[in-house]
């Protein structure tokens, strides 16, 4: 067994790189999602959806790098172009969404998506013993899980 620099399995840390590039390409489908939604929404709810819709583009943008970061760290590449995030994304596009309860349901849809992948990637992070992918994943996933229950709770 070859080991990277980090004490990792090399052939393990290949597969988390291929798993976090699904996940960076996702999560801009999704922070692009977010920017539109904050563009674009119209209604009573605009003030209040406008804020919240920015506080999540803003937490994506650092979650992305965080995750080009990871990458890095594991000696692989991050995706970089619009192409690559095309044919990575399964988180649903929202295209000129401005209803409120659309909107709403149309993030936690996509977290929903990254979820299920952030999952994955876990199990292959604890069978690659990579505590510091392990750690991001868990971190992602909790916030996610908050989010998703205030934004059902905001839907009523």
């Amino acid at each position: 067994m070859t080991k990277t620099i980090l004490g990792l399995d090399k052939e393990k840390s290949e597969r988390l790189v291929v798993d976090l590039n699904s996940l960076l390409a996702n999560f801009q489908t999704y922070y692009q999602n977010l920017r539109g939604l904050h563009w674009n929404i119209k209604g009573k709810n605009f003030f209040e959806l406008h804020v919240k819709f920015e506080e999540l583009y803003t937490d994506s943008q650092e979650k992305i790098d965080l995750i080009a970061e990871r990458i890095l760290t594991l000696q692989g590449v991050p995706l970089h172009t619009f192409e690559d995030y095309i044919k990575e994304a399964k988180v649903p596009v929202g295209k000129n969404v401005s209803k409120d309860e659309e909107a709403v349901n149309l993030v936690i849809a996509s977290l929903a998506e990254l979820l299920k992948i952030e999952r994955s990637i876990l199990e292959t992070a604890d069978e690659a013993e990579d505590e510091g992918t392990n750690s991001m994943m868990s971190d992602f996933i909790a916030e996610q899980e908050k989010t998703i229950w205030m934004l059902n709770a905001w839907l009523g």
